[in-house]
């Protein structure tokens, strides 16, 4: 027996919309939905004291051993005190995490812009951003804008420049690895080979010495090396920036880090709200002013 025609009808028409009914479900989600969930997906990603962090809860922060002033203060990176450590724990706070939850870690200067796997989710120490060193890390933006100088024994020939060009001759050293090299090398280019140390420790020890002429340094460790170091030692001067922008230290992190964002995030909140230049004016009020050796 066939159906009647009006019975096939109803039921064409029921398949057509079981039919319309599965599209409908399985259609792409409108435009504001999707990006609804995207940035509440994003903003997950930086959720307060929940990032994807080296030991869950925890924010492990490294810098290098020891720890120099102005930068840390009586080395020791956990007390909060130096420019450096009261970034750190700013940072720290603007991405949820108290004091406890901080972990210092010692890694020395040179490793940690190497390339490979990092042990920390961060690391501060005068680490200047530079093209090179993002091949192999990643940076956050920049939380303090810093001049290299040059610092010699007081009444040497070399405490007696005014200029690049009376550098030339000289012997001088640095640091591995640092900015203060690369001035060196590459905007005084002086005749003689620069002496290269491991720690900046040893640098000022060579200057002392009488083993080198003058040493470079970031300008406030300068200033802090004259003043309570090395006192019989001077600020000869201070180089002009490279390049028409200026040199900045920036916090370290893996390359691809997920936090990445997160921490520029929170180095570009202190700015803004005026943490970052209060704790300059704080910790680095010494280092304002010297020559600039053109």
């Amino acid at each position: 027996m066939h159906p009647a025609p009006s019975a096939l009808r109803r039921a064409a028409a029921a398949a057509t919309i079981a039919l319309l009914a599965t599209a409908v479900g399985c259609a792409p989600q409108p435009e504001d939905k999707a990006s609804d969930a995207s940035s509440s997906s994003a903003g997950a990603t930086c959720a307060k004291g929940g990032l994807a962090t080296k030991t869950t809860g925890k924010l492990t922060i490294a810098t290098d051993e020891p720890a120099y002033e102005p930068w840390f203060k009586d080395d020791k990176p956990a007390n909060g005190e130096g420019f450096e450590s009261a970034v750190a724990y700013a940072v720290a706070k603007q991405l949820g995490y108290d004091k406890s939850a901080v972990v210092w870690q010692s890694v020395p200067f040179n490793k940690a812009f190497a390339p490979g796997v990092k042990t920390f989710d961060f690391d501060i120490n005068q680490v200047s951003i530079s093209t090179e060193r993002k091949k192999a890390v990643d940076f956050s933006s920049g939380y303090y804008d810093v001049r290299q100088a040059v610092i010699a024994l007081k009444g040497s020939k070399a405490a007696k420049a005014t200029s690049i060009a009376g550098l030339k001759g000289l012997k001088l050293g640095a640091q591995v690895g640092t900015t203060s090299l690369d001035y060196i090398t590459d905007v005084v280019k002086p005749s003689q080979e620069p002496a290269v140390y491991a720690k900046n420790d040893q640098a000022k020890s060579a200057l002392k010495n009488g083993q080198v002429d003058a040493i470079v340094t970031d300008l406030p460790t300068a200033f802090y090396i004259t003043a309570a170091e090395v006192t019989d030692a001077k600020t000869v001067g201070q180089f002009e920036n490279q390049g028409g922008t200026p040199e900045q230290f920036g916090l370290v992190l893996d390359k691809g880090s997920d936090l990445t964002s997160c921490v520029t995030g929170a180095v570009d909140a202190l700015r803004k709200d005026g943490t970052l230049a209060k704790l300059e004016k704080q910790w680095l009020s010494d280092a304002v002013d010297a020559p600039v050796l053109k």
